[in-house]
C-alpha cells in the first residue's frame, strides 16, 4: 500500500504547513483542571444527596446508592431539558460526561433531538441511541464478573 504523503503536492504541503502554523493550540491542562473540578463537584452533590437520604429517610450506607443514582440521573435529565447541562458540558467536557449524570444527559438529549418524529418512532426508537452501548457493556461486564466470581466460589478460591 502506497504512503499518502508521497502523493502530496508541494502546494498541499505548503498549505498544511500554513494550517499547522495558524491552528489554535488546545489548552489541555486547563481543560483537565476544569473537568476535574466540575466532576468533583458533581460527586460532592451526589454525596450530599446520599447523606440527605441517610439522615431523613433512614437509608443505610449499603442501600442509599440506588436512590442517589436515580436522583442524580433525574436532576441531569431535568437540567438537560432546561439547557443548563449542555452549558456545563461545554465548560467541563468529560467532567460532566463521565459521572452517572452524563448517562442521563445522553438519554434525554436523544429524546429531545428526535421528539419531532413522534413519541413511538422518534423518542421510543432513539431514546437509547447514545446510551444503549453503555447499558449493553455494563450488563455484559456485570455478567462476566458474576460468572468469574461464581466459578471461583465453586472451585473454593474465594
Amino acid at each position: 500500500m502506497e504512503n499518502k504523503q508521497s502523493k502530496v503536492t508541494p502546494q498541499q504541503k505548503s498549505y498544511q504547513h500554513l494550517q499547522q502554523k495558524h491552528e489554535k493550540k488546545r489548552p489541555v491542562l486547563k481543560n483537565c483542571i476544569k473537568a476535574f473540578w466540575v466532576g468533583g463537584l458533581i460527586c460532592v452533590v451526589g454525596q450530599a444527596i446520599s447523606y440527605f437520604y441517610i439522615y431523613f429517610f433512614n437509608f443505610t450506607e449499603q442501600s442509599v446508592g440506588n436512590p442517589t443514582v436515580a436522583t442524580m440521573v433525574f436532576f441531569s435529565m431535568l437540567l438537560t431539558g432546561f439547557g443548563v447541562y449542555d452549558r456545563i458540558g461545554q465548560f467541563a467536557g468529560a467532567g460532566s460526561a463521565v459521572p452517572v449524570t452524563g448517562f442521563g444527559n445522553a438519554v434525554i438529549s436523544a429524546c429531545i433531538e428526535h421528539r419531532t418524529e413522534g413519541y413511538v418512532l422518534g423518542v421510543g426508537g432513539n431514546i437509547f441511541k447514545l446510551a444503549g452501548s453503555v447499558i449493553l457493556f455494563g450488563v455484559f461486564a456485570a455478567f462476566v464478573v458474576a460468572l468469574i466470581k461464581t466459578l471461583l466460589n465453586m472451585w473454593g478460591v474465594l
